[in-house]
């Protein structure tokens, strides 16, 4: 397992908290969250406790073998044994620590720079905030929907959602054909264009998506032609502009790109039959469901991180959205052969920022009909 870590005081000392993650190694899956209000306590002490959360979760996992990044230095050379530790508010944490690692079979410790511990950060942030009583660093306003009830008061869930609205890219000449298409660079035919048309007509007139500020909530799309046509149509309805994220891209089908499921399956029975039922299994030369979450994961950090607390499009493609219905909802790799998407659908998920969240609505065409 991999542990990171980080903690962090508004002051020395002052209001603190940490933020600790667990993920397998292999697949870079996220197994445990944990962050946690400190009180007012120094950025030190708040990084020890970070790793020793990190600690006692990745030991609830049953893992044997943990390797630690953070990018407190201090932290690393100190529990790796290069530096001495002279302070004494530090030397109980450092032993508790230790006691945790001592259970495992091996513990490495890794310095890596800020930008690579985010996810941890972003955690150890969350905490300060609910602890502080502040919203978090970049969120506005929220604008409400009046209609609607939020699931909050049912769930537990704190603080304001970063709210996705999940749309699927229209119809192209390989999804008529109901072939692999993934990274081949294919645009809409006409009725993609009039699905994509109606889908940013419906958009327009939800709540949430114009600012009081007359700005357009953010648009962001796959680098593919298909979902950059479909995202433009959203622009254009609602005055925004068009961002694209590499990990919101569609799964990588390698040699069965074009090719329809009856002749990959021809072509490679036995591996077809295990893409279809384990998602640890790749086509050849592609890419597996697996690395698939690994960096659609990735991508919904970043957007929580840049549009913490706003509404945001999404436009992109049937795995990558079925995979963030799947961490909306917690679910296990199963859901993503068992859930359909149609073409121009909508589906809408909120992630607060205590690490909850709430699926909203999936697979909505009613703006087709």
């Amino acid at each position: 397992m991999v542990v990171e870590a980080d903690g962090g005081s508004r002051g020395n000392p002052g209001p603190a908290g940490y933020g600790a993650v667990v993920k397998d190694a292999v697949t870079g899956e996220v197994l445990v969250e944990r962050h946690e209000f400190l009180g007012v306590v120094t950025n030190n002490v708040a990084e020890y406790s970070g790793l020793i959360a990190g600690l006692a979760a990745a030991a609830g996992t049953g893992a044997s073998i943990v390797d630690v990044r953070m990018d407190s230095k201090l932290v690393v050379e100190q529990m790796s044994g290069r530096w001495k530790i002279k302070h004494a508010a530090l030397q109980p944490l450092a032993a508790r620590a230790r006691e945790l690692a001592d259970a495992f079979d091996r513990v490495s410790y890794m310095w890596i720079p800020r930008a690579e511990n985010s996810h941890a950060d972003r955690l150890a942030n969350v905490a300060m905030d609910g602890g502080t009583g502040r919203p978090a660093k970049t969120a506005p306003a929220r604008v409400t929907e009046p209609d609607r009830v939020s699931p909050a008061g049912w769930t537990g869930a704190r603080g304001t959602p970063t709210k996705l609205l999940l749309l699927r890219h229209g119809q192209t000449e390989m999804s008529v054909d109901r072939r692999y298409s993934g990274r081949g660079d294919v645009p809409l035919t006409e009725h993609g264009r009039g699905q994509a048309a109606a889908a940013a007509k419906r958009l327009a007139t939800m709540p949430g998506l114009i600012g009081e500020d007359g700005e357009a909530a953010p648009i962001v799309a796959s680098p593919l032609t298909r979902t950059k046509q479909t995202a433009q149509a959203v622009a254009d309805a609602l005055g925004g502009r068009v961002e694209t994220h590499p990990g919101l891209i569609e799964t990588d089908f390698g040699e069965w790109e074009g090719l329809t499921f009856a002749e990959a399956a021809e072509r490679d029975p036995e591996l077809h039959r295990c893409w279809l039922s384990d998602p640890s299994c790749a086509p050849p030369g592609g890419e597996s469901f697996d690395a698939v979450y690994v960096r659609v994961r990735g991508a919904l950090d970043d957007l929580v991180e840049q549009h913490a607390g706003r509404t945001v499009v999404v436009v992109s493609h049937v795995t990558p959205i079925k995979t963030l219905l799947r961490l909306g909802l917690d679910a296990g790799p199963s859901l993503l052969f068992r859930l359909h998407l149609d073409l121009a659908s909508l589906s809408i998920v909120e992630f607060y920022p205590d690490g909850n969240a709430s699926v909203r609505l999936v697979n909505d065409i009613s703006h087709l009909s």
